[in-house]
């Protein structure tokens, strides 16, 4: 994924409007918006550091999708974490069982 899927994650796991960061950052809501619509479009270094602290994360992050601390969980894992937390315990070893015959699939 690019700078702008990874943008666009960020921001809906962080539950967070262009509005919003808009006012954290300083940057335009235009010119956010762009981020999020074209591919074309990216931040210079400057707003690309703000977005990224805005969004209590790296620009590595935002720009490849990985991350610097192995530590830290990708959007996806996650977002799928997240849902998951509302679950309960049967439909949670229902995923897990699924999980794991994906990974013998693979194998």
């Amino acid at each position: 994924m690019g700078f702008r899927e990874n943008l666009k994650a960020e921001l809906e796991y962080k539950d967070m409007q262009v509005k919003e960061l808009a006012a954290i950052t300083g940057i335009s809501r235009n010119t956010i918006a762009n981020y999020l619509t074209s591919s074309q479009c990216l931040p210079n270094a400057e707003s690309a550091v703000k977005i990224a602290k805005a969004l209590n994360t790296s620009v590595e992050s935002l720009v490849s999708g990985k991350t610097e601390n192995k530590k830290e969980i990708s959007f996806t894992i996650r977002k799928i974490n997240e849902v998951l937390e509302s679950c309960d315990d049967f439909d949670k070893e229902a995923v897990l069982a699924l999980v794991l015959k994906l990974k013998e699939r693979k194998h």
